[in-house]
């Protein structure tokens, strides 16, 4: 691991805050921390870290509003370490520009996980051409953007274009859980109804054409009440 990424925590909770400094530490990351909103908004515009871990309910700024403010000006990845597990601040985070969303408590190797995708899917998007994005590689499954190709166990999968639209959109995304409102918005327009029947129903086809056992996903996971997750990116 480079030791030049850097990652700030915001979290008020003396104890999960040391506790994810030392894993991290160990991890040869450097390490900057706040406990209040207005520090962390302060470090951020000043040191510019790779990768901000944010908790909600802070002292003096909510979260969500913390997310509002960072995403005025920087695209810098941002994964909520929070307590809330109400689908609804769930979503609303990750809608207003939230990477990712971990739920406390948490497991070390989940945290690492999600930051190593985070940093891997913003090194891609500041270097990759416009004009080329790599193919996605997971396990037997390759997605070819560039030839609109989807190849499981060497063979060639037909998806609807609608079917196709909803996996690329995943895939691009990998990793990282994608709200339903995202993925319509993605897939069908901006403007398209708020009622998510129809992406529910292309997934379950999705599944079928993918998945060797729909109900037990190897790919695409259904994060309940608020989106897809599309299993990480493996390609180097």
């Amino acid at each position: 691991m480079n030791p030049k990424f850097s990652i700030l925590i915001i979290e008020d909770e003396t104890h999960i805050l040391n506790f994810m400094r030392k894993i991290l530490t160990s991890h040869d990351y450097k390490v900057l921390s706040a406990n209040t909103g207005k520090a962390g908004l302060e470090i951020i515009s000043s040191q510019c870290p790779d990768i901000i871990l944010l908790d909600l309910g802070l002292p003096d700024i909510d979260g969500v509003d913390i997310i509002k403010k960072v995403r005025e000006w920087s695209s810098c990845p941002i994964i909520v370490i929070s307590a809330r597990t109400s689908e609804r601040e769930k979503v609303l985070a990750l809608d207003l520009g939230a990477d990712d969303y971990i739920t406390k408590p948490f497991g070390t190797s989940e945290l690492l996980a999600r930051i190593r995708t985070s940093l891997r899917h913003s090194n891609k998007m500041n270097t990759d051409s416009p004009m080329f994005i790599k193919p996605y590689h997971a396990k037997d499954l390759t997605i070819d953007f560039s030839k609109r190709l989807i190849l499981l166990h060497e063979q060639e999968i037909h998806l609807t274009p609608i079917e196709y639209k909803i996996v690329a959109c995943l895939a691009k995304n990998s990793g990282k859980v994608v709200t339903y409102s995202s993925i319509m918005s993605d897939v069908w327009g901006p403007y398209t109804d708020t009622d998510n029947k129809i992406l529910r129903v292309n997934m379950a086809n999705i599944r079928r054409k993918l998945e060797t056992n729909p109900a037990e996903p190897t790919y695409i996971f259904t994060e309940l009440g608020v989106g897809y997750r599309m299993k990480e990116d493996e390609s180097e």
